[in-house]
């Protein structure tokens, strides 16, 4: 076993977490009743339910209204703030992001008669689909290094994940934020940047947004925009595959030693989920990928599971290694590239069969996992939200966390992975209590079919559910195009109590 990092020098790391959702929530069951699916089926491979924004919310009253929550559950002082970072790739504005997040909490915080945030507080966005929040969260920790060792830096992932009514993304769909406090001596978790493995590589036909879906859109309330993706989902789930097992190999190259024995040793393991079973697979792949390795190295035990579950399988030996060894292909002109692991995929089924899956993936992607079926797909937020869930989780269950290693797999489509080793602090469980995620969650109003439709096509409904709106909303959405005075297209927000 390679030595602990941790044992040698503290990390900076994530001292605090607070999640914001809309109330709108969408039942998959009832959907299923609607669409004509399996319930059954549905909540298996995706989840119970979704999250979708009120008429009067976009990504940046989401972002704004969880770093509330954060100030106020950690009573953190704002002045304090040196880096307040946004990972989104629902950005509805060209020129700013995070400093509008900045503006609509100094807002709120003002008419609460709390200082603001402080004036030389850096406020960068990231956008790479889902990964952007954990590059904005590297970027957290480098500014904690370096320049802003004694300030504190806060990170919020917001996203609004929509697909097409009728598509296959259709029950994958959901919205919601992440923000998490940073410090130089976390309370949480501490995070090693220099032992994380990455990995990118340019997938042309993954999922994209174009700015060409938005032309000839007639806005809908409050000037929204549908931001429906270009997807192939097949091909993504390669894709997300092959990137969680290229960035554990760069995990690995630096840390050396037995792979199979690290993934094992880890008291949980936390990824992008864009719906449930998908880190499921990516995970028992990535596992039977350390076995494989760790038995060409010489480690009979890795070797014996490894063969055991090839002959189970009746799969080649050889036609396994060679799909992990050219992954995902890329795409030749406008064709989609044939099935990059139908080998591997079968070598799966065997596996899930013995008690090493149910011991080395499922039991590690069992902290959280029952309430994030809840949230459905929140892009950048999905792997923070899992986190903060599972911490939670864990504090609740009174499981001991003290000091065992945690690993974040993030993924952002296109594509790109992080692979981060994490630690979790002694004394965790005072922060992971302030989470509150069971509040977060707390007052959801469940939509009927007519009010899923109208909110989803339109960006508005009427009803006796429709709630009164709460924390930071939209306002109104300038109109002028005079050459003496424009605002054409710029939301203008008002602040209605805490979130």
């Amino acid at each position: 076993m390679a030595a602990d990092p941790f044992a040698q020098n503290p990390h900076a790391g994530i001292s605090g977490m607070a999640l914001y959702v809309p109330p709108y929530r969408v039942d998959l069951a009832k959907w299923c009743e609607w669409a004509g699916n399996d319930p059954a089926k549905t909540r298996a491979v995706v989840g119970h339910a979704f999250r979708m924004p009120g008429p009067d919310q976009n990504v940046y009253t989401l972002a704004a209204n969880a770093v509330l929550r954060l100030l106020a559950q950690y009573d953190i002082d704002p002045r304090r703030v040196g880096y307040l970072a946004l990972g989104t790739e629902s950005s509805i504005d060209n020129a700013a992001g995070a400093v509008i997040v900045r503006g609509l909490v100094d807002a709120a915080l003002a008419a609460e008669g709390k200082p603001v945030l402080a004036r030389d507080c850096e406020v960068p966005e990231f956008k790479h689909a889902c990964l952007g929040g954990v590059y904005a969260l590297k970027g957290g920790l480098r500014y904690l290094a370096c320049d802003g060792r004694d300030r504190l830096a806060i990170v919020v992932s917001a996203d609004i994940a929509e697909y097409a009514r009728g598509s296959s993304g259709e029950p994958t769909q959901g919205a919601g934020a992440v923000a998490m406090l940073l410090e130089a001596r976390p309370r949480l978790l501490e995070l090693d940047l220099a032992a994380a493995g990455s990995a990118s590589a340019y997938r042309g036909l993954d999922f994209r947004k174009p700015f060409l879906r938005f032309a000839g859109q007639t806005p809908g309330q409050h000037g929204r925009l549908s931001d429906l993706p270009v997807f192939n989902g097949k091909y993504s789930t390669d894709c997300y595959t092959d990137a969680t097992l290229r960035a554990l190999d760069a995990l690995f190259t630096k840390r050396g030693g037995s792979r199979g024995a690290y993934l094992r040793d880890v008291a949980a393991v936390f990824m992008h989920r864009p719906y449930h079973h998908m880190p499921r697979n990516a995970l028992a792949m990535a596992y039977l990928a350390a076995l494989a390795h760790d038995a060409v190295q010489g480690d009979t035990e890795a070797e014996r599971e490894f063969a055991a579950c090839c002959e189970s399988s009746g799969i080649s030996r050889d036609a396994v290694l060679r799909e992990w060894r050219d992954g995902a292909s890329g795409c030749v002109g406008d064709a989609l590239p044939a099935d990059a692991y139908p080998a591997a995929s079968g070598l799966l089924k065997a596996f899930r069969k013995r008690d090493g899956y149910r011991d080395h993936v499922e039991g590690k992607l069992r902290l959280g996992a029952a309430t994030a079926m809840e949230m459905g797909n929140l892009y950048t937020a999905a792997l923070p939200a899992w986190l903060a869930a599972g911490l939670d989780d864990a504090a609740a269950q009174g499981t001991d966390l003290d000091g065992r290693g945690l690993l974040l797999l993030g993924y952002g489509s296109g594509d790109a992975a992080e692979a981060i080793p994490a630690r979790v602090v002694p004394g965790w469980r005072e922060a992971a209590r302030a989470i509150r995620f069971g509040d977060a969650l707390a007052g959801a109003v469940d939509l009927g079919r007519d009010e899923y439709a109208r909110l989803h096509d339109e960006g508005s409904f009427d009803g006796a559910r429709k709630l009164a709106p709460a924390g930071l909303v939209i306002d109104h959405i300038g109109t002028h195009t005079e050459n003496a005075f424009q605002d054409y297209g710029i939301a203008y927000y008002r602040y209605i109590g805490h979130p």
